[in-house]
C-alpha cells in the first residue's frame, strides 16, 4: 500500500473512533437516572415553594440541593444508577421523612413527593 493511500485511512479511522466514543457517551447518558417530585405540606396537601431538597449519594456522601419552584417542584438528573441515594426536604425548620432511592430500582425516572409538616405559627 502506498503512503498516500495510508494517509487517507488515518482520517477515516479517527472519524470511526470518534463515532464509537460518542455512541458510548450516549449509551452511558441513557443509563443515568432522574428523580423528581413535589414538596407538599403534609396537612393541607398544598405545594411548598422554596423548600430545600437534599439528595445524598450514599456511596460518596456527596450532597446536592435544589430549591423547589413556585409549584413546589424539584428535579435531580444525571444520577448514577449504581448508587443509592437519600432524599428529604426542609423549610423553615420543618423536615420531611428521609426516603431511600435504591440502586436496585431499575426505573430511569423516579417520582417522589416529599411531605413536610409546617410548624404552627
Amino acid at each position: 500500500m502506498n503512503a498516500r493511500l495510508r494517509w487517507c485511512y488515518l482520517p477515516l479511522t479517527l472519524l470511526l473512533l470518534a463515532g464509537l466514543a460518542a455512541a458510548q457517551d450516549a449509551k452511558h447518558e441513557a443509563q443515568l437516572r432522574t428523580v423528581r417530585g413535589v414538596v407538599i405540606d403534609k396537612s393541607s396537601e398544598d405545594p411548598v415553594p422554596s423548600g430545600v431538597v437534599f439528595l445524598k449519594n450514599s456511596r460518596t456522601n456527596a450532597v446536592r440541593s435544589y430549591i423547589s419552584d413556585e409549584e413546589g417542584n424539584y428535579r435531580f438528573s444525571g444520577l448514577d444508577p449504581n448508587a443509592d441515594y437519600e432524599i428529604h426536604a426542609e423549610k423553615d425548620g420543618a423536615k420531611s421523612a428521609t426516603h431511600t432511592i435504591s440502586s436496585f430500582d431499575s426505573k430511569k425516572e423516579i417520582v417522589l413527593n416529599l411531605k413536610i409538616e409546617k410548624k404552627k405559627a
